[in-house]
C-alpha cells in the first residue's frame, strides 16, 4: 500500500511464515482515519441478501462473496494478516436511518485453525459501545462446527452466523440481513442498537505502525 492513497482493490503478499506465500487480493480503505485499512468483511451493498453469511466452517475458512461488494475475506487470510505484526481492528456500522457509529480495538489477532481461530481483541474506543468484550479469547463457531462453551444453545445456529461466541455474543455482524428488524438472528451490534438489524457493516484491520506502510 506504500505510495497509494486511493480506496480500492490491491494485491498484497502476507508473510510466508503465516501463509502459503501466495498473493492476496484485498479491498483497502485509504480514507477512513488516515487510511491503510484492509477490509475483511463488508455487508450492506446492493448485493446483500438475508442469509448469505450463514455458511459452514470451510466457507468461513476460505472466504466467500465478492470483494467489491459483500464478502468475508476468510479466516485463514485473516490469521495470516493479523499474525505478521501488531494489528488493530475497526468496525464501521450504519442503521437503516442513515446514522453511523464505529468501534476501534487497539489489539487484534486470531489464532490458526488448530486453535479454532481464537480471537484476541482489546483496547476499545469509539462511539458504538464495546460489543466485542465477550468475544475476546473465544473460538470461532459455525453451523456445522460448534466450538464455543455455551452448553444451553448452539449459538451459530440460533444466531444464523459464524462468529466468536460467548453467551451468544453482543455482536452478530454475520447474522441475517434484515435491517430495522429486531431479532436475535439479525446483523446487530447490541451496545448501539440492541438486536435491531443494521443496514451496513465493514470490518477493517491495519498494522499499528501504519505510517511505515503509507
Amino acid at each position: 500500500m506504500k505510495g497509494h492513497n486511493i480506496s480500492g482493490l490491491y494485491t498484497i503478499w502476507p508473510l510466508c511464515r503465516t501463509s502459503t506465500c501466495k498473493p492476496l487480493e484485498v479491498y483497502c480503505d485509504m480514507e477512513t482515519d488516515g487510511g491503510g485499512w484492509i477490509v475483511i468483511q463488508r455487508r450492506g451493498t446492493i448485493w446483500s441478501s438475508p442469509d448469505s453469511f450463514y455458511r459452514d466452517w470451510e466457507e468461513y475458512k476460505r472466504g466467500f462473496g465478492n470483494i467489491s461488494y459483500d464478502f468475508w475475506l476468510g479466516n485463514e487470510n485473516i490469521f495470516s494478516l493479523s499474525n505478521q505484526g501488531l494489528y488493530s481492528i475497526r468496525f464501521d456500522l450504519a442503521d437503516e436511518k442513515g446514522e453511523s457509529r464505529y468501534a476501534v480495538y487497539d489489539i487484534f489477532a486470531i489464532d490458526d485453525e488448530n486453535k479454532d481461530y481464537k480471537i484476541h481483541i482489546k483496547g476499545y474506543s469509539g462511539d458504538a459501545g464495546d460489543s466485542m468484550e465477550l468475544s475476546d479469547g473465544r473460538t470461532f463457531s459455525t453451523k456445522d462446527r460448534k466450538t464455543d462453551e455455551d452448553v444451553s444453545e448452539h449459538c451459530a445456529m440460533t444466531r444464523k452466523s459464524g462468529w466468536w461466541f460467548k453467551d451468544c455474543t453482543k455482536a452478530n455482524l454475520n447474522g441475517i440481513y434484515i435491517p430495522g428488524v429486531k431479532a436475535a438472528k439479525s446483523m446487530y451490534w447490541s451496545t448501539w442498537q440492541a438486536h435491531v438489524g443494521l443496514k451496513y457493516t465493514a470490518i477493517k484491520i491495519r498494522p499499528k505502525n501504519i505510517k511505515n506502510f503509507m
